[in-house]
């Protein structure tokens, strides 16, 4: 099962990139819930206080973002894998993210949840920046 979402945010791809790779700007996003992000391929993130972990699998500046993504509740071991493709349109920039190889289970909150946790924030936040 892939989950696969769509969007435009009001900001430049940089902006985006910055905000899911860089630890402050990612607390920030959040609410000020804990993240721990390395900057490199193949470095480790926490975030969400810890309820979300993985590895950077591949990092282009402004442009893409892969990561073997877990949550803390999943089978021990399991990571699904999510990308964020970014592309400028207008005068900000379209986010296309796929995840696959979730727990079946998780489809529906994860499809909810990427639009709650991430996108609105991200909106919020980046609005006019």
């Amino acid at each position: 099962m892939t989950i696969h979402q769509e969007v435009t945010i009001a900001a430049s791809p940089a902006a985006i990139y910055n905000t899911l790779t860089d630890a402050k700007d990612f607390a920030k996003m959040t609410g000020g819930r804990a993240a721990s992000i390395a900057t490199e391929v193949g470095g480790a993130f926490s975030m969400f206080d810890g309820h979300i972990t993985g590895r950077h699998v591949e990092l282009v500046p402004g442009k893409r973002i892969v990561q073997a993504w877990r949550a803390k509740d999943w089978p021990e071991g399991h990571y699904s894998i999510v990308r964020f493709e970014l592309t400028p349109e207008g005068k900000g920039a379209k986010l296309v993210f796929d995840q696959t190889g979730h727990p079946n289970a998780e489809t529906e909150h994860l499809t909810s949840g990427w639009a709650k946790m991430y996108w609105e924030p991200m909106k919020a936040m980046l609005a006019g920046g």
